[in-house]
């Protein structure tokens, strides 16, 4: 086992849990920072005895995230929300994207992994977007070093695009295309995700870079709902849907509490969620 300590914050979601496997995989010591860390204690299996620890931190706080990475030789910050339930965008894409970056810097950590998201534009008018945005402004201005990775939709077992339309295919008799189902995506393993972020832990020719992230296709949305259909076993009406009614039902939608559909969700979806051209990958 390596004697180089990693803090994860994030480390307990979905590309968390894959991170941490490929991390003790590689040797690292690991941190796991969050706000519940007792929601993470599965993962102690995944390394050697004592190899993974846990540490409440919230990253909205700056103290909390300074306490959480003391003593680090490199930091990963995998938060991110897709919809706002008590914490909000700002909170925790934004303004803990930053506090991490400070921390970071002020510790003298050698190296910053950040796991943004393709689609990341000040200029857009999804909130989600904005807030990835600037909490990569934000974290390279105190921590001009840290690379940077926007992944498309992350594809893997457990994750929280695919599994929801196939939840919603067993009790609904339609699916919705939002937009007319033309919205082009570029689905990325989580695997090979989590591969990229220990490989550029080690990479000086990694730092100060942004990376997007794609899988080998390019799908449609109505493509995609085709494709989990057919994976399990159903047949159902896809039925395009505008933005405009989509907006409207989302509005309604927004106040379950695990929302399948937000406003801000519908303004994302009219966005092609791919590799831009010349993208470094």
């Amino acid at each position: 086992m390596d004697s180089r300590l990693v803090t994860v914050f994030g480390g307990t979601g979905f590309l968390g849990r894959h991170t941490v496997r490929a991390l003790a995989r590689a040797g690292w010591r690991i941190k796991v920072a969050a706000r519940r860390p007792a929601r993470g204690f599965f993962l102690r299996p995944l390394g050697q005895v004592g190899q993974i620890d846990f540490v409440k931190c919230d990253i909205s706080d700056a103290d909390s995230v300074a306490a959480a990475l003391a003593g680090s030789d490199a930091v990963i910050n995998l938060c991110g929300i897709l919809f706002q339930r008590g914490q909000t965008f700002e909170d925790v894409q934004a303004d803990g994207a930053a506090h991490i970056g400070a921390a970071a810097a002020k510790a003298g950590v050698k190296a910053l992994v950040h796991v943004s998201a393709i689609g990341a534009d000040s200029e857009s008018t999804s909130e989600y977007a904005v807030t990835k945005a600037e909490g990569e402004i934000r974290l390279r201005e105190a921590f001009p070093a840290a690379t940077i990775l926007r992944p498309s939709i992350v594809f893997g077992p457990e994750d929280s695009f695919f599994n929801r339309f196939a939840e919603l295919a067993r009790f609904l008799p339609v699916l919705p295309l939002i937009g007319g189902g033309k919205t082009l995506f570029q689905p990325v393993f989580v695997g090979d995700v989590a591969a990229a972020i220990v490989t550029a832990l080690d990479s000086d020719a990694a730092r100060a870079r942004t990376y997007e992230l794609g899988g080998p296709t390019v799908y449609s949305f109505r493509q995609l709902m085709q494709i989990i259909l057919a994976e399990t076993g159903r047949s159902r009406v896809l039925l395009p849907v505008p933005f405009g009614l989509a907006a409207i039902k989302a509005f309604f939608l927004r106040f379950l509490p695990n929302p399948p559909l937000t406003p801000d969700q519908v303004k994302l979806l009219r966005y092609d969620n791919v590799v831009a051209p010349g993208a470094l990958g």
